[in-house]
């Protein structure tokens, strides 16, 4: 009988693509359910009542939430391609940094992109990773946990970059981190795992007035 896999996601999502890209790492054949966060399907709200959001990852009839926790139970799962390493403290690391990226990177970064005077955290927490990064991908010579929790950064800000006009991220400042997000997103799984760069540009000019708006209130 063969598996039932599948990922209730949205197209721009980078949690989403998250978890798209650790499957076809894997080799594992999925569905994927795109879903409309303002029409909510009743499949997703039954499958994630508490967080009514995506990616969910729904296997044999299971459903996981939360990327970084659907990461690592694809790679408890699925043999074959490791995405977390193998040795207690370097995957403890791995869990450490994907939630630094998670909860101190990705607030920091998409604050500076649309204000002045967010900059300067963000480029601190910046150095922070960079600093980590200590061969061709934070995972080693292969994409790991980290990589893929950092696919926001490799990917969707420069995209932000350019809709608000404002470089945080460039190899001036971040040689390393730029070095690695251009093996990244050259990488075969990866480039197949991301959105179409033209629509997420204009995704995020629909919005722009809006997303600068909302960091300024939050300030």
């Amino acid at each position: 009988m063969a598996e039932e896999v599948k990922v209730f996601g949205v197209w721009a999502s980078p949690y989403s693509r998250r978890v798209e890209l650790a499957l076809k790492l894997k080799g594992v054949p999925y569905e994927y359910i795109e879903e409309d966060l303002s029409n909510k399907s009743p499949l997703l709200l039954k499958y994630n009542p508490i967080h009514e959001k995506v990616p969910v990852l729904l296997h044999n009839g299971k459903p996981i939430v939360e990327s970084i926790l659907i990461l690592e139970y694809i790679d408890k799962t699925w043999k074959g391609y490791p995405i977390l390493p193998e040795d207690p403290y370097e995957r403890a690391m791995a869990r450490f940094w994907s939630k630094f990226m998670d909860e101190k990177c990705m607030p920091a970064i998409w604050e500076a992109c649309w204000i002045d005077e967010k900059e300067q955290e963000a480029f601190e927490h910046l150095k922070t990773l960079e600093n980590a990064l200590k061969g061709k991908f934070f995972g080693g010579e292969t994409i790991g946990l980290v990589d893929i929790a950092c696919n926001w950064l490799a990917f969707w800000v420069g995209v932000i970059q350019e809709v608000s006009e404002r470089e945080v991220v460039n190899a001036e400042k971040f040689p390393i981190l730029c070095k690695w997000i251009e093996e990244f997103i050259n990488s075969s799984p990866v480039k197949e795992s991301l959105p179409p760069r033209e629509n997420l540009l204009a995704f995020f000019r629909a919005r722009r007035e809006f997303f600068s708006a909302s960091v300024s209130a939050s300030k």
